[in-house]
């Protein structure tokens, strides 16, 4: 497959993006880029918010996992299933009741001003560095097979990337979105599927072979209980809850979605559809995993590449023309409906937390704009210093750091929901930094005292409990004091 014959196929998808953007753009208002104007279909909401929680990332690093973890992370999509009830049940309801736009406006109402600014500055952290992270190994991908053989420099490829997402998300945001995430998340899963039918044809094998060389396949393994390890299927488990929680239920991001849908009993629909073919998605996805790895061991070929790097091997090296395309389109559309509903959700958080429109004071469409563009630029910064930094280890511990933030959120909104209690909301911002500063000590400190010891998705869980916990003695405090 030439490097042409891709950027002609990049070509027609972003004009199909477009072209949704025109359609959805007329007749709205600028509620549309907020809220949908309420009206999105929870059932494309449902389908579209697959794509946006696999990103980019996932795509390329679920089916590597498979040879170190095998299907582990199917235990930590068990616990998604828990977190996601919780969601249905108690955040969907909480939300719409409160008719909030951005959902930290609930922080404001329970505890104060600080707490509410706190959150939003979390997740606008988070989201930066984590929407960079998965642009940047997407713009990676695209820079070797596409733009550089046209002698595109690195900066360039960002900036295409980056200014593509900008143009469809610009004027109509989340109305746009709904319906963009819905495309990409199909073009997602065929491009994974057309990866399988070439590998099962290529290897001969039947539906009744594929099946019994999964079954009988050690990477298949699902549950694991070595107490040590990363994988063990409690912290997995567990983790799965609270990350669900904390990353969608707490995400500004995600949750803008569901809150785009005109009524609460549609928003939980869209969450229990949603819990349904994330099980499928994921297990289509760890499935190719262990096949291609049958595939490159039965074929002999040489792959020496890292483990993220698999899928990319083998289907634009190894497999048919379509299929290079699928997973190239597949990859874009992977990345970017994880990137511009995090573009529409950064600008919303500082428009709406920040800058007060939609609460106290009306829309400055201008303005508006111009967030957007700014947040447009930043990610685009944020991408060059990744990669000026050339150091894998550091991004990913960034990125790490970036997840860090989500357990504030989660024992801040624990906090809220589950007791009535009052706090001094000045010291908010200090209670959070010493939890994450706590979590830290905890996941480089442990490794130290037990030999063996691997934190995992334990992590989001502990930086929650720290928070709730200094919460309540800040709340001691304060009833002592006054």
């Amino acid at each position: 497959m030439t490097p042409s014959q891709i950027l002609f196929a990049l070509i027609g998808y972003f004009l199909i993006l477009i072209t949704i953007s025109w359609i959805t753009s007329k007749n709205n208002d600028e509620t549309s880029f907020y809220t949908g104007n309420r009206k999105s279909p929870w059932f494309l909401v449902a389908f579209g918010m697959i794509g946006a929680s696999l990103s980019g990332v996932t795509f390329l690093s679920v089916p590597g996992w498979v040879a170190n973890s095998h299907f582990g992370y199917l235990q930590t999509v068990l616990g998604y299933m828990v977190g996601y009830l919780i969601i249905a049940q108690i955040l969907i309801p909480l939300y719409y009741r409160q008719n909030l736009t951005s959902i930290y406006t609930y922080l404001e109402n329970r505890f104060g001003e600080n707490s509410y600014k706190t959150g939003a500055a979390y997740f606008i952290l988070s989201r930066i560095i984590g929407a960079s992270f998965r642009l940047f190994l997407v713009a990676g991908v695209l820079h070797t097979f596409v733009f550089d053989p046209f002698g595109i420099p690195f900066w360039g490829a960002v900036a295409i990337t980056i200014i593509l997402i900008f143009l469809y998300t610009s004027k109509s945001g989340i109305k746009t979105v709904v319906y963009t995430d819905t495309l990409q998340t199909t073009f997602l899963i065929a491009a994974v599927i057309l990866t399988l039918i070439f590998m099962i044809n290529d290897l001969n094998w039947s539906l009744g072979d594929t099946v019994s060389n999964l079954v009988n396949d050690p990477n298949t393994q699902i549950f694991h209980w070595d107490g040590n390890s990363s994988n063990v299927f409690w912290k997995q488990f567990l983790g799965g809850v609270f990350i669900a929680l904390a990353m969608t239920g707490l995400d500004q991001d995600m949750m803008q979605k569901n809150l785009s849908i005109n009524s609460i009993r549609n928003a939980q629909k869209n969450i229990y559809i949603q819990m349904a073919l994330f099980i499928v998605i994921n297990v289509i996805f760890l499935s190719l995993g262990a096949l291609l790895y049958n595939y490159v061991d039965v074929k002999g070929l040489d792959f020496v590449g890292k483990s993220d790097e698999l899928f990319s091997f083998v289907a634009m090296q190894h497999a048919t023309p379509i299929v290079s395309v699928a997973f190239i389109i597949g990859l874009v559309a992977a990345a970017y409906s994880s990137a511009d509903s995090a573009l529409t959700a950064l600008t919303t958080s500082f428009c709406v937390d920040f800058l007060g429109y939609e609460r106290s004071k009306p829309t400055d469409i201008k303005k508006r704009r111009w967030v957007h563009i700014g947040f447009a630029f930043i990610l685009f910064i944020t991408i060059l210093i990744f990669n000026a930094i050339n150091n894998e280890a550091v991004i990913k511990e960034l990125f790490r750091a970036a997840g860090f933030t989500y357990g504030p959120l989660l024992g801040l909104f624990s906090f809220g929901i589950l007791t009535k209690n009052k706090i001094n909301d000045k010291y908010v911002v200090v209670i959070t930094l010493i939890s994450i500063l706590l979590t830290g000590i905890y996941f480089y400190g442990m490794p130290m005292l037990v030999e063996g010891f691997e934190a995992g998705f334990e992590l989001i869980i502990i930086n929650g409990f720290f928070t709730y916990i200094l919460l309540h003695l800040n709340s001691y405090l304060h009833r002592k004091k006054s």
